[in-house]
Order: C-alpha cells, then sequence, then structure tokens
C-alpha cells in the first residue's frame, strides 16, 4: 500500500491519519517514542497493513506475474499500481472528493508541521508541486513517481522502464483490486477492533 490507500484506511482519525502519513518516514521504537499515543497505534497500523498486505495471497500472485528483471521491484510497482487504481475509484471508497480528501491531508500536516520529520516535509513540497494525490489518478505521474523511486535506490534498477510492462500489468491489476482492497479493509477493521483502546486524536 501507498500513501493514498494508508491514508484512506486510517479513516477520520487524525492521529491515526497521521500516523499513516509518518509510517514512511519514522523507523525503529526510539523513534516512534517521540510521538503521543494516537500517532504512534497510527504508525504502528500502517506497518500492519503493509506486513498484511505483503502476505496476502492475491498480492504474491501479482508478484508472480513480473518477469526479471521486474520481478525484484514487483513490491514498488504494486504499490503505486494500488494507489493508481483507488484514485480511478476513489468515489466508490470516500463520500468526499479526491481533491477534498487531498486538501484535508494538507490541513492536517500544516497543524502538525512542528512534528513532521523533514524528509516528509520533503516530500511534500514534491507532492505539492506533482499535485499529489490527486494527481495518482494519472498513470502518467504512477510512472514518473517510480522512475523518481528508482533514482533513489542505491543499486541499478528497471523501475524507469515500467512504462514497458504497464499496459499489461494494470489490467490484471484491475482485476484483483477490489478483491485485495476488501480483504485489506476487513483486516485494518479488525485490527482497530483489537486495539480499541481510546487513545483521542
Amino acid at each position: 500500500m501507498n500513501f493514498l490507500a494508508h491514508l484512506l484506511l486510517a479513516g477520520d482519525d487524525e492521529g491515526l491519519r497521521l500516523g499513516a502519513m509518518l509510517g514512511d518516514f519514522v523507523s525503529g521504537r526510539e523513534a516512534l517514542g517521540k510521538y503521543d499515543a494516537a500517532i504512534q497505534k497510527g504508525i504502528i497500523l500502517h506497518r500492519h497493513i503493509d506486513a498484511h498486505t505483503d502476505a496476502m495471497q492475491g498480492v504474491a500472485e501479482l508478484r508472480s506475474l513480473f518477469q526479471p528483471p521486474f520481478r525484484r521491484y514487483a513490491g514498488i510497482i504494486i504499490d503505486l499500481a494500488l494507489d493508481h487504481v483507488l484514485a480511478l475509484r476513489w468515489d466508490e471508497y470516500s463520500e468526499n472528493s479526491l481533491q477534498e480528501f487531498d486538501q484535508g491531508v494538507r490541513d492536517m500536516l500544516a497543524r502538525h508541521d512542528g512534528r513532521l520529520p523533514e524528509r516528509l516535509k520533503k516530500f511534500m513540497k514534491y507532492a505539492d508541486q506533482r499535485g499529489l494525490f490527486a494527481a495518482y489518478q494519472e498513470e502518467s505521474e504512477i510512472l514518473h513517481s517510480l522512475r523518481g523511486l528508482g533514482r533513489r535506490l542505491s543499486r541499478d534498477n528497471p523501475l524507469h522502464r515500467t512504462g514497458e510492462i504497464w499496459s499489461g500489468f494494470k489490467p490484471m491489476l484491475a482485476d484483483r483490486f477490489e478483491s485485495i482492497f476488501e480483504e485489506i479493509q476487513s483486516d485494518v477493521a479488525d485490527w482497530l477492533k483489537s486495539n480499541s483502546t481510546n487513545t483521542g486524536s
């Protein structure tokens, strides 16, 4: 799962939603301890979603469709592609428009600017320039993001060439998206019930 899915799965709770954004920028127990309980819960939920998604049979089946040299990077491609399909089907999952949701995320981050790590602030500057997260509806934006990720990886990789396989991969993902996302939604609901201590937001 990538940013858009994590934010939607966090629901309306601001602590969970802020944790959903912080999840990719905070690592280790010591860093986690810098945040209050509500945000910690959101970060832990983010990590749980990532682990559950990686272990899902439906996602494993998608990874198996990739051939070398893309197979090693299939998880990265799938994460962004899931956000793309979610953005295209947004009205099925949210009562607010994607543009309204996008602005709500920015408003939330502005309220908590003092506690955001510099890496997240840098990412949001990039997001503002690219029109994310609403721009995830555009295939060209997903491919641009993958090229950028590829440049940041230390080893040579084929992410800048994802366009070569995109037209064959996207329909297979679109066919499986609903079942994959419904399973993740169900798992998140169960997780929240099991971790229902009221921490505030």
